[in-house]
C-alpha cells in the first residue's frame, strides 16, 4: 500500500511538471501558419513553461503566471547562443523569462536571463548611504576602458549614456533594481540593460532584462510582475544567514551596481530592431538569422 502510495505521488508529480511545458503551437497559436524550416524547427523544440518552477540547484523558484513563460537552461543558452549569435554564457542561464506575446524570433518587448551569483552573503547596510551619481561616473569611466578589451576581440564599443531608471532597493523583500541606457558601435537606437538582483544567503539571483531603450516602458509595466517571480527556498533565504558559518560577500549593494555591463544586450535589441522594421525573419532560416548577426556581436 506504501509503494502504490509513493508511486501514486511520483507519477503525479511527473505529470504537474509535464503540465507546465507547453509546444510551440499551445503558446502561440498566432504563429501557426509560421513556413517550416530551421527558425520553425528550432521554435518548435523549445519547451514553453508556466506555473511553479524549480531553477536548477534546488535552492530557489519561480512562480510564471500567465502572461510570461519560462525557459529551461538549455533551452536559454540555445536560444543566446545558436539563435542570438552570443559567445557561450558564463555563468551559464539558470533559465529565462519572456513574455507569452514574444518568441525568440518574433516581438519588439524584452526578454529576462537568470543567473545565479555565489558570491556570499551581500550586507545592505550602505544601501542609504550610496552616492549614486558619483558611481554613475565610476561606471563609466570602467566602460570606457573595458573598449580597449572589446576592440582587440572584435567586439563593438559600448558606452553608458546614463541612468535609464535610478537604483531602488527594497529592503523588505531583500530586491534590488536599477537601468542603464547603452550605445553599442554606431547604433542609432540605445540599449537598456535593466538589473533585478534578489538577495539570499550564500549569493544574488540575477535577473537581467535584455531589451532596446524604445522598451522601457513595456519593462517598466512589466516589473512588478518580474520581481514576484523569484524566490528562495527555506534554508537558502536572506533571512537564514549564519554568521557562524557562512561566508560574506566582498561587494555591498553598491559593487553590485558596479558590475560591468552585459555583452549579450546589444545583439537582441538589433533583432528585435529588425523585426520591428521588417519581421522579415519569420521567414529566413536559423541558419541565416546566425550569418547576419555574426558580423555585429555584442
Amino acid at each position: 500500500m506504501l509503494l502504490r502510495s509513493i508511486a501514486v505521488a511520483a507519477l503525479t508529480v511527473m505529470l504537474t511538471v509535464q503540465a507546465q511545458a507547453k509546444p510551440f503551437s499551445e503558446m502561440f497559436p498566432q504563429y501557426a501558419d509560421l513556413e517550416p524550416g530551421e527558425a520553425r524547427t528550432f521554435l518548435e523544440s523549445l519547451d514553453y513553461r508556466q506555473g511553479q518552477i524549480d531553477l536548477p540547484g534546488g535552492f530557489a523558484r519561480l512562480d510564471v503566471p500567465e502572461g510570461y513563460y519560462y525557459l529551461g537552461a538549455q533551452d536559454a543558452e540555445r536560444v543566446l547562443s545558436e539563435a542570438w549569435g552570443n559567445p557561450p554564457s558564463e555563468p551559464a542561464p539558470l533559465g529565462m523569462i519572456l513574455p507569452e506575446t514574444d518568441t525568440p524570433f518574433h516581438g519588439d518587448g524584452w526578454a529576462v536571463e537568470i543567473t545565479w551569483s555565489e558570491i556570499g552573503y551581500v550586507s545592505d547596510e550602505d544601501a542609504d548611504e550610496i552616492d549614486y551619481d558619483g558611481l554613475l561616473a565610476e561606471m563609466q569611466s570602467d566602460a570606457a576602458a573595458e573598449n580597449a578589451w572589446r576592440d582587440e576581440n572584435g567586439y563593438e564599443r559600448i558606452e553608458l549614456i546614463g541612468w535609464a531608471s535610478p537604483p531602488r532597493y527594497d529592503p523588505v523583500g531583500r530586491r534590488l533594481h536599477w537601468a542603464k541606457e547603452l550605445k553599442f558601435g554606431d547604433s542609432e537606437v540605445n540599449t537598456l540593460n535593466y538589473n533585478l538582483r534578489v538577495l539570499g544567503r550564500k549569493g544574488v539571483l540575477v535577473m537581467n532584462f535584455i531589451a532596446n531603450i524604445d522598451a522601457l516602458p513595456a519593462v517598466e509595466a512589466a516589473l512588478p510582475d518580474v520581481l514576484a517571480l523569484a524566490s528562495f527556498k527555506e534554508g537558502s533565504r536572506y533571512a537564514d544567514f549564519d554568521p557562524s558559518v557562512d561566508e560574506v560577500a566582498a561587494v555591498g549593494i553598491g559593487g553590485l551596481i558596479a558590475g560591468k555591463a552585459l555583452a549579450k544586450t546589444g545583439l537582441l535589441a538589433t533583432l528585435l530592431i529588425f523585426l520591428k522594421k521588417g519581421w522579415i525573419l519569420i521567414l529566413i532560416a536559423l541558419g541565416a538569422v546566425w550569418k547576419f548577426f555574426t558580423g555585429r556581436r555584442a
